[in-house]
């Protein structure tokens, strides 16, 4: 629990602006409390977590490493609750690229961000992967579970929310699909210098991102939650790394049981 209070306290105290100094000031301490918490050398006296909260403008739950939501955050929980696969059990087409180019012939840590029922993270370990996934769904998580049990392989799941959950462990390859919509304007540089950082060198990300188009009309889902992408946005997130592919495509959908369309951004980028 430290770790994750140091993380956080760290990281909403730069979200708003405020030095070490300045918060130790608005909580009446002194800055070098401030900075034993985020260095991990102690932990707040519990009788300052309101003020702490209420300062940085986040739940104690949160502080506290905590998923908690007073609100839907997903559509696809309901649908994950039936038998059903949602999505079915074929893995999206992009994962056939990871294969190509970094096939398992050693062991190779990959994390499916945002794993949904389970079908890609399930692809990637019966293929020989290292596998780590995590979602915001419980019925996912536990779906992603069972199919791993019915296949025999391995998947290391857990719950996270995209928007709290840092890495703090090294990986070779990211994956995510259609999940980093979820992800705000203010939240997506720091989490993406996250991500980054916490890849090894060589090691490769593998992501997509639907992105905003004037001759195109939202989506019938009226997901809540939902922030497209500018065109090339995705890509300036690695201009200091090796692109080995950009592509920008329109696609037909029909995830609602209406038809309509997506653009959606999809960026091959390696760590030099």
């Amino acid at each position: 629990m430290m770790n994750q209070i140091a993380k956080n306290i760290y990281r909403y105290r730069k979200e708003k602006g405020l030095t070490q100094e300045r918060l130790a000031h608005s909580l009446g301490i002194t800055h070098q409390a401030i900075s034993k918490w985020e260095n991990e050398q102690a932990m707040p006296d519990i009788t300052l977590l309101p003020a702490i909260s209420k300062i940085l403008e986040v739940s104690i739950d949160k502080l506290l490493g905590y998923v908690s939501h007073d609100k839907q955050i997903t559509i696809y929980e309901k649908a994950y609750e039936t038998p059903d696969y949602y999505w079915g059990f074929q893995p999206n087409a992009d994962c056939y690229q990871i294969l190509e180019y970094i096939p398992p012939i050693r062991n190779v840590k990959l994390l499916d961000i945002g794993c949904g029922e389970g079908r890609n993270a399930v692809f990637f370990a019966r293929n020989g992967y290292d596998v780590t996934a995590f979602d915001i769904s419980d019925a996912g998580i536990e779906k992603t579970k069972r199919l791993a049990d019915h296949v025999g392989v391995e998947v290391k799941v857990f719950k996270a929310d995209l928007l709290d959950f840092r890495l703090n462990t090294h990986f070779d390859i990211l994956f995510s699909s259609g999940v980093l919509h979820y992800i705000s304007l203010k939240y997506r540089e720091e989490l993406f210098q996250n991500y980054k950082d916490y890849t090894h060198p060589g090691g490769m990300h593998f992501f997509n991102v639907f992105v905003q188009k004037p001759f195109i009309p939202p989506p019938p889902e009226n997901e809540p939650n939902h922030h497209d992408w500018r065109s090339g946005e995705l890509l300036s997130h690695y201009h200091d790394w090796l692109i080995e592919s950009s592509s920008e495509d329109i696609m037909n959908c029909n995830s609602s049981g209406i038809p309509h369309r997506h653009a959606m951004n999809r960026v091959v980028a390696r760590k030099i």
